[in-house]
Formats: C-alpha cells, sequence, structure tokens
C-alpha cells in the first residue's frame, strides 16, 4: 500500500469518525424545555412552573430567576423552589405598571445557578396591563442581571426550538459546504475539457459532479428530517428549500443529459457545457434570490447560523472538521468513480478499438 497517496483518505476516515463521536456525546447546555403558565396579568402574583433540560436544580444552592422585559427592565422572582433536578417553581410578584406603554408585553424567563449557570427562554410569558395604568420603568429594577454565576463547561449550545437536533448541523450544513467543493472541482474539470479536449478531464468532471448530487440528495434528505422536528413538516414553502430543490434537479438533469449520448466526444461537449450553465444557475438561486426574501433558515426562526450562540467554539470544533472529512471523503469517492470509468474506457477499447 503506497501510504503517501493514502494519508489524506485516512484522514478524512479518522476525522470523520471523531465528529461522529464527539458531535453526538458532547451534552447539551442547561436550557428550559417549557414554562408556564404563558400569559399573565400586571400587579398579580404568578407561579411560573419551569422544565429544565440538562438541570441539576435539586442539586443546586443557590437558584434565581427573573423576567426580563428588556436590557433595562427587570424583575426577580420572589422565591424559586426546586422540585426535583429538572423542574422549578419560580413566584413573580408582577408590579402595576410594564416598563413600556404596550397593553401586552413577552418578557424573557432567565433562570441562574450554580451549577449550570444562566440560561433563559425568550418570551416565555405575556403580561398584559390594565387600560387605566401608565408605564413605569422604575418598578422594574435590573441591576440584579449581571451577577450571573459563571459555569466552564464544555457543552454544545441549547436552542429552544432545535434542542438535540441542533447536532444535525455536522451532517445537514457540512453537506452542503462539501457539496458546494465538488462542484467547484468539477466545474474546474469541465471548464478543462472545454479547453483542451482531453476526454479524461470530462469523466473527473463528471465524477466530481456525481459526488456533489449525492451529498446534495443526502443534504435535502437530512433537511426534511430537520425541517420534521423544528417546523412540524418535512417541507414547506420556504424559497430556500425550494430553491436548493431546483439546484439538485438542474444537476439531476445534467445526469440524464450524460446517459442520453453514446457518442463520447459529443457527450463531453454537451455535459461540460451544461456543467457550467449548471454552476453558473446555482449561484443566483442559493446565493441570491433566498437572500431577497424572509426563509425559515438559516439564522431565522431558531434554526442555526454560522456565527454566535448558533455556531459557538464547541460547534466549530466539529463543525469544519465535518465539511474537510465530507470533502476529503467526497474526493476519495470522486477517484473511485474515476478510475472506474477509466476501467471502463480501456475495456471498450480493447473489444472495440
Amino acid at each position: 500500500m503506497n501510504i503517501k497517496g493514502f494519508w489524506w483518505k485516512i484522514l478524512g476516515v479518522l476525522i470523520f469518525i471523531y465528529v461522529l463521536i464527539g458531535g453526538l456525546t458532547v451534552p447539551l447546555k442547561s436550557g428550559i424545555f417549557q414554562s408556564t403558565p404563558s400569559s399573565a396579568k400586571s400587579g398579580s402574583t404568578v407561579e411560573i412552573q419551569v422544565t429544565g433540560y440538562n438541570t441539576h436544580f435539586a442539586s443546586a444552592q443557590k437558584i434565581r430567576a427573573w423576567l426580563k422585559a428588556d436590557a433595562e427592565h427587570a424583575i426577580q422572582a420572589v422565591s424559586v423552589q426546586a422540585v426535583d433536578d429538572m423542574k422549578l417553581t419560580a413566584t413573580f410578584d408582577l408590579p402595576e405598571a410594564l416598563p413600556s406603554p404596550e397593553k401586552m408585553q413577552p418578557l424573557t424567563l432567565i433562570v441562574d445557578n450554580e451549577i449550570d449557570g444562566p440560561f433563559l427562554q425568550p418570551n416565555a410569558i405575556f403580561v398584559s396591563m390594565g387600560d387605566t395604568v401608565q408605564a413605569d420603568g422604575q418598578m422594574w429594577k435590573a441591576a440584579a442581571l449581571g451577577d450571573f454565576s459563571k459555569v466552564d463547561n464544555f457543552v454544545f449550545p441549547y436552542r429552544n426550538i432545535l434542542h438535540e437536533t441542533i447536532r444535525n448541523i455536522f451532517f445537514h450544513v457540512a453537506l452542503w459546504f462539501a457539496m458546494f467543493i465538488m462542484l467547484v472541482m468539477g466545474l474546474i474539470y469541465a471548464v478543462k475539457y472545454i479547453r483542451t479536449k482531453n476526454y479524461d478531464y470530462d469523466i473527473q468532471s463528471a465524477a466530481y459532479t456525481k459526488i456533489a448530487v449525492l451529498y446534495g440528495l443526502l443534504g435535502l434528505a437530512t433537511g426534511s428530517v430537520w425541517a420534521k422536528f423544528t417546523w412540524n413538516t418535512f417541507w414547506t414553502d420556504d424559497v430556500k428549500l425550494n430553491m436548493t430543490a431546483v439546484t439538485i434537479l438542474i444537476y439531476l438533469a445534467y445526469l440524464v443529459l450524460r446517459s442520453t449520448f453514446s457518442d463520447t466526444d459529443r457527450r463531453a461537449k454537451m455535459s461540460s457545457a451544461y456543467n457550467i450553465f449548471a454552476f453558473i444557475a446555482m449561484v443566483p438561486l442559493l446565493f441570491v434570490i433566498p437572500r431577497m426574501t424572509d426563509s425559515l433558515h438559516p439564522g431565522n426562526g431558531g434554526n442555526p447560523a454560522l456565527g454566535g450562540e448558533d455556531l459557538d467554539h464547541t460547534l466549530r470544533l466539529f463543525f469544519y472538521p465535518s465539511v474537510i472529512a465530507l470533502a476529503l471523503l467526497g474526493m476519495w469517492m470522486g477517484q473511485l468513480t474515476i478510475r472506474y470509468e477509466r476501467l471502463k474506457e480501456k475495456f471498450y477499447e480493447k473489444f472495440n478499438g
């Protein structure tokens, strides 16, 4: 075995194993899975039942909770009682007035303890204010919000909509990155064929494009499963989903086009030209049109984007290696396909030459 020429293939396998093991075993950060009630009236006392996720309420010595209106206005719970590690009851005395003139205002629930650290649930409860009451921010205090517990745990971020499915970013999103790399390689060899008429370049272009289509189909499959968990449907009319489906259909048509020609030269010319057209068409479909309108993903509707809390340093430790691993494995599969096609050509030439 030629280790010098095989090292990057071994590296791709090892990195992917690392992503599988680490990406599926690192725990999620503590968070709020559910809270009730979802509404209350100002001037009343409300007991919020909190169901946590990966929390340790019963083991914590000091648990605090706040309802936050904005960066400057919040109230602290008058009492917090742990039921067990996953459940607690936080009691709040809501002021008569809200800090803003709106008659109904969503409040963010924040919980903090020395084991789990701080975590929150946006729009946890909607508080309505009486028509005769005027807004008064003086009744809300936010000074204690800056005194959170500091916990240094190696965990993935907890998102209220995604929960454990945030791990799919290592596969679904990484597949699209790797697909794009394969498409670029297919484009490069298509251009090389157009310039040189060397048939071997067409073989390489087709091989990497086929792997890209495979990755694209896997990306659609993993995305549909993810959508079922986050949006409660396998498919929506989201512009990004539809434009991605159109892109995959364009490249599937490329594979159909190649199968319609028996003459190798004509097939190479037509498919190389089509490959260039497909790549040019892909750019506005995936990177321009979705930005011209609202979309459920990524970065919207609770779905992860490539920055901030959505893709923090712990996720990056597995996301980028996943892209590298899938790209290396795609190149390996592409090379195997190229070898197969070259052997087919030699076999054809031997018995028909």
